[in-house]
């Protein structure tokens, strides 16, 4: 008999209690894994999904202006540099950069100002594939263009200039096809027309000519500043901003996920530490008869103490690998129900091992205050009891 095996014959002594801890113990163990393994996942795939729905990082030309002032009267600023970035160069470049990846889409835009029906309206020349990868708040009466005859006319536009879905139209020159009237966006989409920017900027004689491009990044960890750094140095022509506002909600709305499920996690792992502490000291007061013959064969109080906690690490170790196989499978299964079979959980050994050390500790740390007290127990009077 030793220190190692006498926690094993305390557990085996009294099974349906040592079963029941486990099982608890186990349980919370899992429910937490599945916590943060559902979190982790449905909070990249939101990231995902909301870094796709509108840019966060606008790249337009370096322009730079002179205030005017003569005879003291200000004549206002005078604008200089170039007003339209290069456009295939600048698309290769971004899109070249190292965290290039995290790049979810890159759109070009071209404007200018036509007539329609003897009616002023702004043209917007967009490379359509693109843009649908960022307006995935999109939703056209009829159908997205499919080839490079094809537009999509904003809400306001549509009813100012009387078009419908399936009209003909003459701009710059070009028979177009109306392949689809845009929902209320509540933006500026609203009162714009979108045409192939290849057919817009060479009917208006400005081949290759990019007037801003928009980028939208994901940001999982959020290097949104080097991802701008980055095309910063390469486009040093043009001016790189993060729209922060948007950077921020997102963040925001993925950092609000991962609070709840630790803060939720906490509390389980919280309830499941008081329940294996007051088992241990359940069975100090059980057990002092026992104590006190071991501290009078010799048992030193440092002795005693490592058997209790031994104890509670047994079941830490059980239920940390139980309840990690359990939690993988329940968050694996719960991902199907929640119909995100896109989102896939893998299983991670540098987690799992995490996890075991973790409930190992946790189980016994709670131990430690019911093991000092079996410390305390004074075996002469246990003795004289007998």
């Amino acid at each position: 008999m030793n220190l190692f095996t006498i926690p094993l014959r305390n557990l085996g002594r009294r099974p349906m209690r040592t079963i029941l801890l486990c099982a608890v113990f186990t349980i919370g163990v899992m429910s937490v894994v599945s916590i943060q393994l559902l979190s982790t996942v449905v909070g990249n795939n939101l990231e995902e999904k909301m870094s796709k729905f509108g840019a966060n990082i606008l790249v337009t030309p370096k322009t730079e202006s002179l205030a005017v002032s003569y005879g003291g009267l200000d004549l206002g600023n005078v604008a200089y540099g170039s007003h339209e970035l290069n456009g295939a160069p600048v698309l290769k470049a971004v899109r070249g950069i190292d965290l290039k990846e995290r790049l979810s889409a890159v759109a070009p835009k071209f404007a200018t100002i036509s007539k329609i029906n003897n009616q002023q309206v702004a043209i917007v020349g967009v490379s359509m594939d693109d843009e649908i990868k960022i307006k995935t708040h999109w939703y056209p009466q009829g159908r997205f263009p499919e080839s490079r005859n094809d537009i999509l006319v904003g809400f306001n536009a549509a009813a100012k200039l009387n078009i419908k879905p399936g009209d003909s139209l003459k701009i710059e020159g070009n028979d177009l096809y109306v392949a689809g009237i845009l929902d209320p966006t509540g933006a500026e989409d609203d009162n714009v027309v979108f045409m192939d920017i290849d057919l817009l900027r060479n009917s208006v004689g400005r081949p290759g000519a990019v007037h801003f491009i928009e980028v939208a990044a994901l940001c999982s960890g959020c290097p949104i500043d080097e991802i701008v750094q980055q095309i910063s140095k390469a486009v040093p022509d043009a001016e790189v901003k993060a729209l922060q506002h948007v950077v921020k909600q997102r963040m925001s709305a993925i950092s609000f996920v991962n609070q709840m499920a630790w803060t939720v996690s906490g509390v389980i792992l919280l309830t499941a530490c008081f329940m294996i502490g007051l088992s241990i000291f359940s069975a100090v007061n059980e057990r002092k008869t026992e104590i006190g013959l071991m501290r009078s064969l010799g048992f030193s109080t440092s002795s005693v103490f490592s058997i209790f906690c031994l104890e509670a690490l047994l079941m830490g170790c059980i239920s940390g690998i139980m309840g990690y196989a359990g939690g993988f499978f329940a968050s694996t299964e719960i991902l199907q129900r929640l119909d995100m079979g896109e989102a896939e959980i893998v299983f991670a050994p540098q987690s799992f091992g995490l996890t075991f050390l973790a409930v190992a500790g946790l189980a016994f740390l709670s131990a430690t205050i019911p093991a000092l007290r079996a410390t305390r127990v004074d075996p002469s009077r246990t003795l004289v009891s007998l």
